[in-house]
């Protein structure tokens, strides 16, 4: 199952995101997905892994277990690159070793200090809070990020972490339109203003952090996992299904892409099998309830900032 984007190419409808796994597992892993029928491979800069990814890639291919054609690659680009598009895409191509990309994003709207080309530092001021560079506009990375396109390096630009009215901006100057919107939304982070105001305009919204972080944002951020939720629970009993293949189900009715990420090769397997049932609208509405308007993942721990204030 896949999403048309507006640029005219398919992105499926579920991936695996490989934020914060090992690089030492991540070759095995990604060889293991794809061969489960994973054919969405969410990456970053950031991620600090590409090159591991990269190499997995690679196997793939030499090994003919897939095709270049047959997968869709997403890379972002880092805060630290906001002036420096070209030179920081190219860098992530040649880590991933690939040609090109399917999809590339602007990870955050806001550019911080310059710290060289894929080092994707988050430098901070001698106020122990995040370096921002008040003079590249989002409007000027944009343009970069178009001419990519025009390149060949990219097939699909979008936005990542961006609220309306950043989307709207982005929508008003862009000659190319985003994509793609990557945001976390899950049961306890909805944000149904934002994914209808996306999905109006023709852009595709990616839920990351799509089961709400679960343990590992427990431990990083102290947030409270969506699949702990009784209700959640209780669908679950209903429908003879895990709790997190109802939230995945959950996200795939609104439309959105959903990219949950697991190095456990039965979770791996367990988020695929989402398309063999579908919430009634009375469950969809039910689920609505629990919203808690509640982030999970919240960079500020690490940029002594709340950017999203």
């Amino acid at each position: 199952m896949a999403i048309t984007l507006n640029s005219g190419f398919k992105m499926p409808i579920i991936g695996l995101g490989v934020w914060r796994m090992d690089s030492k597992d991540i070759k095995t892993l990604i060889i293991n997905a794809i061969k489960l029928g994973y054919r969405h491979f969410d990456c970053a800069a950031d991620y600090l892994n590409e090159a591991e990814v990269g190499e997995a890639l690679a196997e793939a291919f030499q090994t003919g277990l897939v095709k270049r054609e047959d997968l869709f690659i997403t890379s972002k680009l880092w805060n630290s690159d906001h002036g420096h598009v070209v030179e920081a895409c190219k860098d992530s191509l040649k880590k991933l070793q690939l040609e090109y990309l399917d999809l590339y994003l602007i990870h955050f709207p806001i550019a911080i200090r310059h710290t060289g080309v894929g080092t994707t530092d988050s430098p901070l001021g001698d106020d122990g809070v995040l370096d921002i560079d008040t003079t590249i506009t989002l409007e000027t990375t944009w343009r970069a990020m178009e001419s990519l396109v025009s390149m060949g390096l990219v097939r699909s630009i979008g936005i990542s972490n961006y609220d309306i009215f950043l989307t709207r901006d982005c929508l008003a100057y862009s000659k190319v339109k985003p994509a793609v919107n990557q945001i976390e939304t899950h049961p306890y982070f909805q944000r149904d203003s934002l994914v209808k105001f996306c999905q109006k305009h023709g852009i595709c919204v990616t839920a990351h952090t799509p089961l709400g972080g679960a343990m590992a944002n427990n431990e990083w951020f102290g947030s409270v996992s969506c699949l702990d939720d009784p209700i959640l629970k209780g669908l679950a009993e209903k429908y003879k299904k895990t709790v997190a293949q109802i939230v995945l189900r959950w996200g795939i009715q609104r439309n959105t892409a959903v990219i949950p990420k697991s190095s456990k090769l039965e979770r791996l397997e367990e988020n695929l099998r989402v398309f063999d049932f579908e919430l009634t609208k009375e469950d969809v509405d039910l689920i609505k309830t629990i919203d808690r308007n509640r982030r999970s993942n919240q960079p500020a721990k690490f940029w002594g900032i709340d950017v999203y204030a």
